[in-house]
Formats: structure tokens, C-alpha cells, sequence
């Protein structure tokens, strides 16, 4: 009797530790909260500013700048949307194509940046989108982990 008391207490705080882990725990996108594009650009010109150390010229080209490539990426990603709703799939020219656009606006941006900002902070800012990039590469390493 005593062993069957036991085994059911061990089961029950097993059972109950299994559920508490699920409850709390959400995707990570659904914790984040959504920002519109103005504050997400407002939140990076923040960012930069204080990375940076920019003055107030340098923000209002920057945040120009981070304006006119939101509004890019949107038009982009609902060209996107809308060709994953038809249905149809781009074909490997219109994947070079779509790359070689995004390198073409990558550099764009490059040399934007490079006329804004003094040598020193292009050098930190290129140094800090590499360390991004690096981050970035490894939540995709363990997205697709987690997925396995």
C-alpha cells in the first residue's frame, strides 16, 4: 500500500511538472510584440544613436535612411505575400534576380552609410552588422534543430 502511494505521488508530480512547462512557454514570435514600422525604425535609430554616438545631422540622415529602406522591404514583402497566396513558386531566374536586387540595395546602403558616418563608426557599424549577422545565423541553426 505504501509503494502504490508513493508510485501515484510520483506520477501525479510528473504529470503536473509536464504541464506547467507547456502553459507558460509560447512561440518566440508570438511573444514579441509587433511594432509598426515607425517605431521599429525609430527603435534603431535609438540603436545606432547610442552605438554610435551620433549627432544630430548624422540622426536625421540615418533615420532617412532607415525610412526609405522600411519602406522598400515592405514593398518587397508584399510582392512576396502576394506570390505565396497565387500559389506559385520563383524559378531560378527570378531567385538570381531577387538576390542580385537585395546586394544591389545592401551596397546601396553601404555606401549611404559610409557618407553619413564618420570612418570610426562605419568601421564599429560594420563590425556590429556582422556580429548581427552571426547571431541571426545561429537562431536559424537552432530553429532547424528545434524542428528536427
Amino acid at each position: 500500500m505504501k509503494k502504490l502511494f508513493i508510485a501515484a505521488l510520483l506520477f501525479v508530480g510528473i504529470a503536473s511538472f509536464a504541464q506547467d512547462g507547456d502553459m507558460d512557454q509560447k512561440p518566440a514570435r508570438e511573444q514579441r510584440e509587433r511594432l509598426t514600422p515607425e517605431q521599429r525604425n525609430e527603435k534603431q535609430l535609438k540603436k545606432l544613436t547610442s552605438e554610435l554616438t551620433l549627432d544630430a545631422k548624422q540622426q536625421e540622415q540615418v533615420k532617412q535612411l532607415l525610412v526609405e529602406r522600411s519602406a522598400k522591404a515592405e514593398k518587397l514583402r508584399d510582392a512576396r505575400k502576394e506570390q505565396k497566396e497565387k500559389g506559385t513558386k520563383l524559378t531560378a531566374e527570378q531567385k538570381e534576380a531577387f538576390k542580385t536586387q537585395m546586394l544591389a540595395e545592401k551596397e546601396a546602403n553601404d555606401a549611404k552609410m559610409k557618407t553619413i558616418l564618420t570612418a570610426d563608426q562605419y568601421t564599429k557599424w560594420k563590425a556590429i552588422q556582422e556580429e548581427n549577422k552571426d547571431k541571426a545565423r545561429e537562431r536559424m541553426k537552432d530553429r532547424r534543430q528545434d524542428k528536427i
